[in-house]
């Protein structure tokens, strides 16, 4: 199979290391913006339904849209970034996300909102796989682990302080402007963002083919030609398609049954984009992706973990949200409030297990998934002793905090680890690939997880429905627990056959 050399993008000995830092700190301004701009949306629907007389099924798309076309476009994008180069790329994606920001703070009705939606689901699609792949590109060893962990560090505050941040925009502007700020917030960060990537991203970031200035001539045919095979359009094409038919019926909740079909369609996508991604390799071109790397067990693993992990985890502050809010009658804000301790320690925790990782390999996911475990069931106690009037609803930041540790010690670290053997030509694509379980694990647990929730919440309270969704959430951390433990004993196997990058002391 024929890949694109790297030769014309400096990697981790290539360039200097005050300038790698540099690097990280405007890719984490551009995560902390698109991932605050997920959890903030959460508790401006209100104010949105309000401003806008819009209807649940309109609001239901305001988180959907954004969740959909993001999951769609990033593995062609990260494809694109490994290709075209992924500064370039990178920057178009904030771009489209702040302009799309503006659209949506300037929403004059449903429709115009949701259209801007969708829109910043392309922007943070195009930006997101660009993130990881840079990290791969220009870390190495421990100080890939170390830059994975602030990478999670800023997911675990973003996630934390969107709530809040939402609850105190809207308490300032009130029920008409306050969500507008929800959505305008992020322009200064995105502009801030595009600035700091033009002066400090090395050039040749920006583009990994030198076009000739005669652009009519046979060899810039050639080369064009060249570039357009490797992005593989076709794949694109049927894998995007496939993702689509696969979260839709998930995200539409009053799907008709004819709706439900899309989901075996997305099923033989998937295995028709196998087949041509296979042919595409056989003809000599570069496929998006390199189906060799499921062949590494620590990627497939690692992928598998991540996407189980979202499909429980990201569930709970949806069930904790509605808890709060519609069974207890709380705030939005205090609600946000009783998250926040949650995300600083999972930052903190990501940053501690970053500089660890490849000391402690996957007996820190473990360590991770066990502490999730704990969160869970501890979390579920409290509830349904506060049922019973014995213990405060505060209690809760104990239970969660647990969670939090969780968050920290799960995902950077699982993230270095199942990156670790991936061929750098590939690190866009395949980080994307990763991303793209996460959202369909997301989307897939939510639905799931919250139906059986308000399904239970027909027959009986509120305490004992929420319990029942942890219940869920639990079942499916034991499942990624068994297959973190499966992976740690085939690291331990493999052990003798040479270290693996990631594996070291696993």
């Amino acid at each position: 199979m024929q890949s694109q050399d790297n030769t014309q993008q400096p990697g981790a000995d290539g360039i200097q290391e005050s300038i790698r830092w540099r690097i990280l700190l405007v890719l984490l301004a551009a995560i902390v913006m698109s991932l605050i701009s997920v959890s903030i949306v959460n508790v401006a629907l209100p104010s949105i339904q309000h401003g806008l007389d819009a209807t649940q099924s309109d609001l239901q798309w305001v988180l959907s849209g954004y969740a959909l076309t993001f999951g769609v476009i990033l593995v062609a994008a990260g494809r694109a970034g490994d290709i075209m180069g992924r500064g370039g790329i990178f920057i178009l994606g904030v771009m489209i996300f702040t302009l799309a920001s503006i659209a949506s703070g300037l929403a004059q009705d449903p429709t115009s909102l949701n259209v801007a939606r969708f829109t910043q689901g392309i922007g943070s699609g195009l930006l997101s796989p660009q993130g990881v792949g840079m990290i791969q590109q220009y870390f190495r060893g421990a100080e890939r682990g170390k830059a994975f962990g602030y990478f999670g560090s800023a997911v675990g505050v973003a996630v934390g302080v969107g709530p809040v941040l939402g609850g105190l925009l809207i308490e300032l502007g009130g029920p008409d402007i306050g969500w507008r700020l929800t959505f305008l917030v992020n322009v200064p960060i995105g502009v801030l963002t595009i600035v700091m990537a033009y002066i400090w991203f090395p050039r040749p970031l920006f583009t990994r083919t030198s076009l000739p200035s005669t652009p009519t001539s046979h060899r810039a045919m050639r080369k064009i030609q060249h570039t357009l095979r490797s992005l593989d359009p076709i794949g694109s094409l049927l894998l995007g398609l496939a993702v689509f038919s696969v979260l839709f019926p998930f995200m539409e909740s009053r799907s008709a049954l004819l709706t439900w079909l899309l989901l075996p369609l997305g099923i033989f996508l998937v295995a028709v984009w196998v087949r041509w991604e296979r042919y595409y390799a056989r003809q000599g071109c570069s496929p998006m992706v390199n189906l060799d790397i499921f062949s590494t067990r620590s990627f497939t693993n690692g992928a598998l973990i991540m996407t189980l992990y979202f499909m429980g985890m990201t569930s709970i502050w949806v069930l904790v949200a509605l808890y709060l809010q519609q069974g207890l009658g709380e705030s939005a804000l205090k609600t946000g409030l009783v998250s926040l301790p949650a995300a600083f320690i999972s930052a903190y925790a990501a940053h501690w297990a970053g500089k660890r990782v490849m000391l402690y390999g996957r007996k820190m996911v473990i360590g991770g998934l066990l502490f999730a475990i704990a969160g869970v069931i501890t979390t579920v106690v409290v509830i349904l002793l506060h049922q019973g009037g014995y213990v405060s609803i505060w209690w809760l930041l104990g239970s969660l905090s647990l969670i939090g540790i969780a968050q920290g010690s799960v995902i950077s670290p699982n993230q270095t680890l199942t990156l670790a053997e991936v061929p750098l030509q590939y690190a866009g694509s395949s980080g994307a690939i990763m991303q793209t379980g996460q959202r369909i694990g997301t989307s897939i647990g939510i639905a799931v997880i919250t139906a059986a929730v308000f399904t239970t919440l027909g027959l009986s309270t509120w305490p004992v429905a929420v319990s029942v969704g942890f219940g869920l959430i639990l079942v499916v951390i034991l499942c990624a627990l068994w297959l973190a433990f499966k992976d740690q004993r085939h690291r331990v196997k493999t052990r003798s056959a040479g270290p693996v990058e990631g594996t070291t002391g696993s």
